[in-house]
């Protein structure tokens, strides 16, 4: 399917269900999980029947189609009751919430890897509600092709996050975002952990990145998570299960346990966990070698973070992770810790991402990478830096996202930088003759140098591209001033609301201590 035609279904509908949710009696995040469990068993039955001929093919009376003959494709067996095509055409008066309650269960019971984690509750809903959005989404399978099924369910994942703010950006992080991360990574094979998984779409990307690459994803790689929420937790088995993976994603605070013996066990480590967490009881830390640069005296959960994911890195493996770009910078305990492990020689990479990438946050961040395999090689005591902050597609006033070319291009300068081969598939090419008309790396002022570890004890252990590209001085605010204005506008208008209401519960707080 054309990226047009498919930009224009998503959009279609979203709008439609979006305006169901606005007459109904729902809230963004009651609705958000049963119109999930609807696109799942749309792309479930998507991909079944992708595979179903080939597979009926190939049975006989004597040896019929199994589930196991769908597993072996990467692919849920779908019963018919479960089929939203079947659904769809059940007669009126059938009680259709029943029916939708009990394919989700005949669909569990045929893949006992979904027990539990699917949305029920579905009698709740309003009929009419519920009809219109088994006549939205039944269609679908004979609409899209391919992988349009993922993008659908991501583009739903993301305007979800959207809607609901900052709670929304804990299991959400932008797709060009993680695209980038793993093209950096470049997870060919192994183990895979992230920590802080919210919805899994690390793991979908690796997976994507493989198959990329002409393997099988299930084949190729092992995913182990970790996520904090518990409605949290079946989001991200939900999408591991639509992309034909299977995962260990357990529900833990990753400081305060360990749930898979994380130490020096993974590959890959991928991860966007909370920016600055303070109150973290460092007396309650779980595993202390996962620390082994020592606990920072600032009340900032950052270097705990970044500390477990360098612990958790086999001998030649690599992390990639979102940080606040105050971690770059950050002195005394922090800075020591920073300096420690620069001196290990496993920082590799650090990109500099610009505002409006994220729905929690409009700050700029920073995209750390550890690459534990180049101790010992030229590369040891070399960082490449990347200022990315002025490389950005504008969606809207408020939010920014990565195009394919310019996510290849960036992973570009690192394969140069590494002396591997560039790819161009996603049309980087002239972005690469642009700044390296020879092929091979070079430092480009404004975009991306390589320093030394002397270079960087001599700006005090510091991290942050822009001391290194000779591009500190770009506006990290370079949005239309009119737009920054009005943004900063409503943002005052909020805290001084917030500050009104304060001040109310205040001075009813004494007015009864004195009245008293």
């Amino acid at each position: 399917m054309k990226a047009t035609d498919l930009a224009k279904v998503r959009a279609t509908l979203w709008e439609a269900a979006d305006q169901l949710r606005a007459n109904s009696k729902l809230t963004p995040v009651q609705y958000r999980d049963p119109v999930l469990g609807l696109v799942f068993l749309a792309y479930a039955e998507n991909r079944f029947e992708g595979v179903r001929a080939d597979v009926e093919a190939k049975a006989t009376a004597r040896n019929p189609a199994t589930i196991a003959d769908y597993k072996a494709k990467s692919v849920l067996y779908v019963p018919e009751e479960s089929r939203l095509s079947h659904l769809v055409g059940l007669p009126e008066g059938q009680d259709i919430g029943k029916a939708v309650d009990e394919a989700i269960k005949a669909i569990e019971t045929a893949n006992p890897e979904l027990k539990d984690i699917l949305p029920r509750g579905y009698q709740k809903l309003e009929k009419d509600t519920l009809v219109e959005l088994l006549r939205l989404f039944a269609p679908l399978p004979t609409q899209l092709e391919g992988d349009a099924f993922g993008f659908i369910y991501e583009d739903f994942l993301s305007n979800f996050a959207a809607q609901e703010g900052k709670g929304g950006g804990e299991y959400f992080t932008p797709y060009s975002i993680v695209r980038l991360i793993v093209e950096i990574l470049e997870p060919f094979q192994g183990r895979v952990f992230d920590p802080a998984c919210g919805s899994g779409g690390m793991f979908v990307q690796c997976a994507k990145f493989v198959e990329r690459h002409h393997e099988s994803a299930s084949r190729k790689l092992s995913v182990f998570g970790a996520e904090k929420t518990e409605d949290t937790v079946p989001l991200a088995k939900m999408n591991l299960a639509l992309h034909g993976l299977s995962g260990d994603i357990r529900q833990a605070n990753s400081y305060y346990e360990d749930p898979h013996s994380a130490v020096g066990a993974f590959d890959y480590v991928m991860a966007n966990p909370p920016f600055n967490v303070n109150k973290v009881d460092k007396e309650k830390l779980a595993t202390p070698a996962r620390f082994p640069f020592g606990l920072p005296k600032a009340d900032n959960g950052n270097f705990l973070w970044i500390q477990q994911f360098y612990a958790a890195l086999s001998p030649k493996g690599r992390a990639g992770f979102v940080m606040a770009n105050s971690a770059g910078d950050a002195g005394h305990s922090e800075k020591e810790i920073r300096k420690q492990l620069i001196e290990s020689g496993s920082v590799d990479v650090m990109v500099a991402v610009g505002t409006n990438f994220f729905y929690t946050v409009t700050l700029p961040v920073t995209l750390w990478f550890l690459d534990k395999a180049k101790v010992g090689t030229p590369r040891e005591d070399r960082v490449l830096f990347i200022d990315a902050r002025h490389i950005y597609r504008q969606i809207d006033r408020a939010h920014r996202d990565f195009l394919p070319e310019q996510v290849e291009f960036l992973a570009n300068i690192v394969r140069l930088y590494r002396g591997e081969d560039v790819e161009t598939t996603d049309g980087s090419d002239v972005l690469l003759k642009e700044s390296f008309p020879d092929g091979t790396y070079v430092d480009v002022a404004g975009l991306c140098k390589v320093a030394s570890r002397a270079e960087i004890a001599a700006q005090g252990w510091s991290l942050n591209p822009g001391r290194y590209t000779g591009s500190a001085a770009v506006d990290e605010s370079d949005e239309d001033f009119t737009a920054k204005i009005e943004e900063l506008y409503e943002e005052f208008t909020t805290l001084s609301d917030q500050a009104d209401g304060l001040r109310a519960k205040v001075d009813a707080a004494i007015t009864g201590i004195l009245g008293a």
